[in-house]
């Protein structure tokens, strides 16, 4: 059967990241340990869904610990095992909650920025044997839709300048590095791969290039 044709325009995020400024902020006591959570406009001036959770005073100078993660309804909220987005999204939390300056950015780019029923609908594909790059590409879109220059904008507007990012996936590094924002190290974030993610974590390290050792990974 032939992909089906669509317009990945959906997932398209707002061009003009530097036009960000910071709405309000409040705090938010978590089982992690009590951050401030903040909301962002975009450059029109209108109410961005995505959030920023952070520690300390993480405009004064030097590097600033940072976890950009992009919203998986399944894995955060319902604990599904297809993924390690969950244990990756708690176990930043946990890191940044014992740092003196740290930023978590909840991006809301479902499914790599395909959306949550599309995700649905790739996730029966992977049922019948499809990796999830073959999914996404059966479906019409790319690997990959995610873009960072919005992260970045959030990053400005909190005034984060350098930072120790904290991911296993390095078009993360470059898509900051790209919108201006100097990524002093990098941080694995690594979950024991079980039966039910064995394939997806491989196919993320395979295919999308992200930096799993899965012998550190078991150990």
């Amino acid at each position: 059967m032939p992909p089906v044709k669509r317009d990945s325009s959906v997932a398209v995020l707002p061009t003009n990241p530097a036009g960000v400024t910071e709405l309000s902020r409040a705090r938010l006591p978590t089982k992690h340990g009590t951050f401030e959570i903040v909301a962002f406009l975009d450059a029109k001036g209108e109410r961005l869904d995505d959030i920023a959770l952070i520690r300390g005073d993480v405009s004064a100078p030097g590097e600033v610990h940072v976890r950009v993660h992009s919203e998986c309804v399944t894995g955060d909220v319902l604990g599904s095992l297809r993924c390690d987005c969950g244990e990756q999204l708690h176990m930043a939390m946990e890191r940044l909650a014992l740092s003196d300056r740290g930023v978590l950015l909840y991006m809301r780019q479902e499914g790599r920025g395909i959306g949550i029923a599309s995700k649905i609908e790739a996730y029966s594909l992977q049922d019948k044997g499809l990796d999830t790059v073959q999914a996404n590409l059966h479906l019409g879109f790319d690997d990959d839709l995610r873009r960072y220059d919005l992260a970045a904008g959030m990053l400005h507007a909190l005034g984060v300048k350098r930072l120790v990012l904290h991911t296993n996936n390095p078009k993360k590094v470059q898509g900051l590095e790209d919108a201006g924002i100097e990524v002093m190290q990098r941080e694995p974030l690594l979950v024991p791969a079980r039966d039910e993610n064995r394939f997806y974590l491989e196919t993320k390290k395979k295919r999308s290039g992200h930096l799993i050792d899965f012998d550190e990974d078991e150990g």
